[in-house]
């Protein structure tokens, strides 16, 4: 995994660093790319945001198994994971909170055409939107400028932008279509 990075209060409020030795949650995402090269951000319409697909790892479950099954929850793909991005440490020192997410790039396979999802992201008005990796970038520095002042939000944005980029940078490199 080459992405390896340490997010803190730091980081979103300024300061110095803290760190929290204890995992709250262990949570696995990354990007999801179609055989066009577009890439799947879901949409949140109640906070009008964008974020990756993923979420928490399920008891019994792979890093890799959780996001193979976080994909076909939120978007209806069923994907291959091409390669592993590296991991993420969210370190929430107001919330106490350590989010320690796997992070990963996938293909896209075939569209089971139904997602599944929560009642949460169901209320959130959740829904897939295809787009370049650019745009996707785009979107979410967009949204972390809007969202100066939601401490949680902007974890994610930044967490998000910055697999986008290492996604990014690999897909330059590789030759997925």
């Amino acid at each position: 995994m080459t992405l390896n990075l340490r997010l803190n209060d730091s980081d979103i409020l300024g300061g110095a660093p803290a760190y929290i030795d204890t995992v709250s949650r262990y949570a696995s995402r990354g990007v999801l790319v179609d055989h066009t090269g577009q890439v799947a951000m879901m949409y949140m319409a109640e906070l009008d945001l964008y974020k990756l697909p993923g979420g928490g790892i399920e008891e019994g479950e792979s890093p890799e198994e959780a996001f193979l099954r976080e994909i076909i929850e939120e978007t209806g793909y069923e994907a291959e994971v091409v390669r592993e991005l590296g991991v993420v440490e969210e370190h929430k020192n107001r919330n106490r909170f350590l989010q320690y997410s796997y992070c990963y790039l996938a293909k896209a396979q075939r569209s089971t055409e139904q997602t599944s999802l929560t009642e949460a992201e169901e209320q959130l008005g959740m829904s897939v939107q295809w787009m370049t990796i650019g745009q996707a970038i785009e979107v979410m520095e967009k949204d972390a400028n809007s969202s100066a002042d939601d401490y949680g939000n902007l974890f994610m944005l930044m967490r998000d932008r910055m697999i986008l980029k290492e996604a990014a940078e690999l897909l330059e490199k590789m030759d997925l279509f």
